[in-house]
């Protein structure tokens, strides 16, 4: 992943999404689909939508709190990709790869933009990103909500469409060209991927389809195969608590919690809602605190699925640490 290359002085600082609270409002998006996201107090702005070229080390960039104002003007000349995405979310490993590809496909009509949301978070809260990976549009300095969640490749592309009709709705029809490369070359400067391990592709293919079911499936083979692939345990992690969430209400869910503070299957249910949405601390200190109140079985169940959850955290986590630390305090 490349970086965004440093901005001037006058650049740095609070990260700024409201500087066009002022302005006339964008077109509606086609079919109604991205809105646009609520903006962050500030100051200052970005310039008119324009056409041309603009010069940049990548496709796809990495951007920071620090480093955001320049993607603001970036998106007066090319529509910018946003991808709020952290390492220790599985959905985002699984859309990351969506994301690239498809941004290479459009040869510098669009711009890539990752965004850690552990480390970056004033641009977290600007796009109000609940849950991820959450993606949004940045077109002519204006925040667009795209979508949430790891959705199929051919639902991206039909967002991205979308997006280049908003964009050119507001004059935003330039190109990002790879250090200066020629246009057409753009798409040239993303590596080959390397192929996966068996059965992982398998795997992916079906959480494209949304089929979580065979996923699971695909991984568990890998795992019979090799039980030291750890890509399989953590995908396997991952994509239970998928299938888990699968239709799941929060509401419902957090309400059936509320009434039940000591059945796990309902403490379980919340601390899957508050994992996936980020909350790592929360879901962890959720089964940790009724770990005491249950039986061996409903222990067993408990450090079951706290093992899945250090698997798509990642087991380098220092919150994955403490949370261990506890975790053998009450087993031991």
């Amino acid at each position: 992943m490349t970086n965004l290359p440093p901005v001037p002085a006058g650049l740095r600082g609070a990260v700024d999404l409201s500087s066009l609270v002022n302005r006339p409002p964008a077109p509606a998006a086609p079919s109604g689909e991205p809105a646009e996201a609520p903006t962050a107090g500030g100051a200052g702005g970005a310039g008119a939508p324009a056409s041309g070229q603009v010069a940049v080390p990548g496709l796809a960039l990495d951007a920071t709190d620090a480093t955001f104002t320049q993607v603001l003007e970036i998106s007066n000349t090319v529509p910018v990709i946003v991808d709020l995405w952290a390492e220790w979310c599985g959905p985002c490993k699984q859309l990351s790869p969506v994301l690239d590809k498809l941004v290479a496909e459009y040869a510098g009509r669009l711009l890539l933009v990752k965004v850690d949301v552990d480390a970056n978070p004033q641009l977290t809260q600007a796009f109000q990103a609940q849950s991820i990976p959450a993606v949004a549009a940045v077109i002519g300095g204006r925040p667009v909500q795209l979508f949430v969640g790891a959705l199929p490749e051919a639902q991206v592309r039909d967002v991205f469409e979308q997006v280049l009709e908003l964009a050119a709705q507001n004059g935003v029809t330039g190109t990002a060209v790879v250090d200066g490369a020629p246009v057409g070359e753009a798409d040239d400067v993303e590596p080959e991927p390397e192929p996966l391990p068996p059965h992982h592709q398998d795997a992916y293919d079906a959480i494209d389809r949304g089929d979580y079911a065979a996923a699971i499936t695909a991984y568990r083979t890998a795992i019979a195969q090799d039980p030291r692939d750890q890509l399989a345990v953590a995908g396997l992690a991952q994509v239970s608590l998928l299938e888990r969430l699968q239709g799941a209400s929060l509401a419902d869910v957090r309400a059936a919690a509320a009434s039940a503070p000591t059945d796990l299957d309902a403490q379980l249910d919340v601390a899957d809602l508050d994992l996936s949405g980020g909350h790592i601390d929360d879901a962890f200190d959720r089964v940790l605190t009724v770990f005491p109140s249950l039986d061996p079985q409903g222990r067993d169940a408990a450090r079951a699925r706290l093992l899945e959850y250090f698997e798509i955290v990642g087991v380098d986590d220092p919150r994955v640490a403490t949370a261990r630390r506890r975790l053998a305090m009450l087993l031991y």
